[in-house]
């Protein structure tokens, strides 16, 4: 297989040589397979995990209290990183992390909720600088984001977009789940999968099925009425039914995306 050339993103395609055959049948008829793009051999996975206010000063690694075993080990094996230039803030630390860039070049110079319109402190990020995400992607990667987005602009938060800045927009990731902004209700959190909103009302009460349909005024086999009634669809085939749910039969789940 030919070498791929990665020196320019994305990876041009190849162009066939050869003569353009109008039959099937033709002995001149051959075409290439189709060779799915993948990171160049021997290529590393890439874990990066970032946590707010956490400094050197925590981790069991550099004599904090946090016990931190996996840091501890990769540290004594020799990897230990300590010239990060460290924002001392969320969002400028996490776009220079995300780009390998000084971060007022990639216009974050403070949380994007103080961002103004003056250069390097307008939350957004220059389409001249790529995101390492959006790199490793070009070059084979699956590529994902997990957890808290405090990048993205604040007038692009909203559930309608635009969504150019999202992970899953021009962040270079395929796949995002986690929440836009600096935080969110850590019991009922805004949680997002790509730019799908899994608002906190979106759960439902789910529990066995007793195979008895009911309605609103549903009075158990002993003649008293029930009170606390809790439905559910199930679905059993073209003809579904709600099937009323024994309150003792109850779990709580949160409903994913149909």
């Amino acid at each position: 297989m030919s070498e791929t050339h990665r020196q320019i993103l994305p990876i041009p395609d190849v162009r066939r040589l050869g003569p353009i055959t109008y039959e099937a049948k033709d002995p001149d008829t051959s075409f290439p397979p189709i060779r799915p793009l993948l990171p160049p051999e021997q290529a590393p996975n890439v874990m990066l995990i970032m946590l707010d206010d956490v400094g050197l000063g925590a981790p069991g690694t550099f004599g904090g209290p946090c016990e931190t075993r996996v840091f501890d080990r990769l540290a004594h094996n020799g990897l230990r990183c300590i010239r990060f230039h460290t924002t001392a803030l969320c969002s400028p630390s996490r776009a220079a992390l995300l780009s390998g860039r000084n971060h007022h070049s990639v216009g974050m110079g403070g949380v994007t909720e103080i961002a103004t319109s003056a250069p390097g402190c307008n939350s957004t990020r220059p389409n001249t600088k790529a995101p390492l995400a959006e790199i490793l992607e070009l070059n084979g990667y699956s590529t994902a984001q997990f957890g808290k987005c405090h990048e993205v602009p604040v007038w692009q938060t909203s559930p309608v977009g635009p969504f150019d800045a999202w992970p899953t927009g021009g962040g270079g990731f395929e796949y995002f789940y986690g929440f836009i902004g600096g935080e969110t209700n850590q019991y009922e959190p805004a949680l997002y999968e790509g730019t799908f909103l899994f608002s906190a009302d979106e759960t439902a009460d789910v529990g066995l099925d007793t195979g008895t349909p009911v309605a609103p005024d549903y009075v158990s086999p002993d003649g008293v009425f029930t009170g606390d009634i809790h439905w559910v669809q199930v679905d059993t085939g073209p003809n579904d039914a709600d099937h009323f749910i024994r309150p003792e039969d109850r779990i709580h789940i949160a409903m994913g995306r149909q």
